[in-house]
């Protein structure tokens, strides 16, 4: 088998986990896992935290504390939190490790002697808790507390103010052909379908302007120097992507595993991943990952997760309350990538008893019960049931069995492939759908055919 890199996002280390986050991180996981079944061949699952930019800065002195010492308890709540979900990660990456800084540092190399990097001078709206500039089309008309006018961003209502500042700048808008073909010659690169035709018409319709990749080293200290320059801060979009590379070994090993990578992202950084990535690695003369997998948002009761509504979804409370196996089942259950999907207490309630506790506890108490099963083995599939036949329909007369039956036995052979069809189209809640089908199948067997009721000394 082949070799294959999965990941999930580097999670911001400025507040800890939330359920958005392990949602990333178990459907990453899931696929690990079928692989890993499967033997697929050699696979790596990577997750970790971004430690750089002026969010850590402002969270650290809210706190009272130094950025580094933030970083290193977020991280750790981070690590803890995929842990206790059970989550199979090989690698957890931060961005402040040795190795992950000397591969930003390489990888700036390789952007500069390309001819990609420039030093330019950059003016706009820029919003200070996006850490980015604001074209005029994402922003809106508004007044601060004290009436004033003044911007915001149409996104998040962040206020923005006009900066003018020089730094190095990337030549993204060279890229807007390379980055067509990439996606006209394999379509597959970005699923679900919905989130690549979004790409293709941000790379048809929209600007490609240039990119700022570093910031003045006076106003954001918290990041990489920019090799050559002591003035400047490497910035995000180079800093924190990098974290695929370095995990694989970059710059001397990573052919081992590049480009065999899949990133599973969250749909708000999806520009990043499927445009301003991919270029920035044909610069450096680097091929793009294998695939981009995207999933939407989880709300709460309707409304998005924030500290202002204190509706923060904790996932070690959950884990803690309906158990590793009944929450991890229920996010991917519920989970449908290509649309937000809602949280409420009621509705893992009502899945993990229906689906878990009743269906699947029920199915293995009668598969195991002594009066049916007193040995408790796997036992052999029963031909003289069973009479081969052409269609299910035919099956009355020739046995015990009724249509029903070989609609079950035609369920189960089908499910592996089923099943891996879902994974491999990134639809894991489908497969869970099967899979719940198969068991509701199973139960109604037994309901019919009541083993109990049998007479054990008689031998048909």
């Amino acid at each position: 088998g082949r070799r294959l890199l999965l990941s999930t996002p580097i999670f911001y280390a400025n507040g800890p986990p939330h359920i958005g986050h392990l949602y990333s991180a178990l459907l990453a996981d899931a696929l690990h896992r079928h692989r890993r079944l499967r033997g697929d061949g050699p696979g790596r699952l990577s997750t970790g935290t971004d430690e750089h930019g002026l969010k850590i800065q402002q969270a650290a002195a809210a706190a009272g504390t130094s950025p580094p010492e933030l970083c290193e308890r977020v991280s750790g709540l981070f690590r803890r939190a995929l842990t206790q979900a059970a989550v199979s990660f090989t690698d957890f990456i931060r961005t402040s490790e040795p190795r992950h800084r000397r591969a930003v540092r390489h990888f700036w190399g390789a952007l500069r002697d390309s001819g990609a990097l420039y030093k330019g001078r950059y003016e706009g709206w820029y919003c200070t808790p996006e850490e980015c500039f604001l074209p005029e089309s994402q922003l809106a008309e508004r007044r601060d507390a004290q009436g004033r006018p003044c911007k915001v961003s149409l996104e998040t209502g962040h206020q923005v103010h006009w900066t003018k500042e020089e730094n190095y700048m990337f030549r993204l808008s060279a890229f807007r052909g390379p980055l067509r073909d990439w996606l006209r010659d394999t379509p597959q690169a970005i699923a679900p379908g919905p989130f690549y035709q979004r790409v293709r018409r941000w790379l048809e319709e929209e600007d490609l302007p240039d990119l700022s990749v570093s910031r003045e080293r006076s106003r954001l200290r918290c990041g990489i120097p920019v090799p050559g320059d002591p003035t400047q801060t490497i910035y995000v979009w180079v800093d924190a992507l990098v974290n695929y590379l370095s995990v694989v070994g970059y710059p001397e090993a990573h052919g081992q595993w590049w480009p065999a990578a899949r990133h599973v992202v969250g749909k708000d950084i999806l520009k990043f991943h499927a445009v301003y990535w991919p270029a920035l690695l044909m610069a450096a003369g680097l091929a793009p990952p294998e695939q981009i997998l995207v999933h939407s948002h989880w709300t709460v009761r309707g409304q998005k997760m924030s500290k202002s509504l204190g509706n923060v979804v904790d996932p070690a409370v959950c884990v803690d309350h309906y158990t590793v196996d009944g929450f991890r089942y229920f996010l991917l259950r519920q989970g449908v990538p290509e649309r937000d999907c809602d949280y409420y207490e009621e509705k893992v309630v009502k899945l993990v008893n229906a689906e878990l506790a009743d269906a699947l506890g029920g199915l293995l108490n009668r598969s195991t019960a002594p009066s049916i099963n007193p040995s408790n083995t796997y036992p052999s599939f029963s031909q003289s049931c069973f009479p081969k036949v052409v269609d299910c329909r035919e099956a009355g007369g020739l046995g015990r069995a009724c249509a029903e039956d070989y609609e079950l036995v035609a369920s189960v052979a089908s499910l592996p492939l089923q099943v891996a069809a879902c994974f491999e189209g990134f639809q894991i809640y489908k497969a869970l759908e099967r899979l719940a089908l198969c068991v509701r199948q199973s139960n109604a067997f037994f309901q019919r055919h009541k083993p109990w009721k049998l007479d054990r000394a008689d031998p048909t």
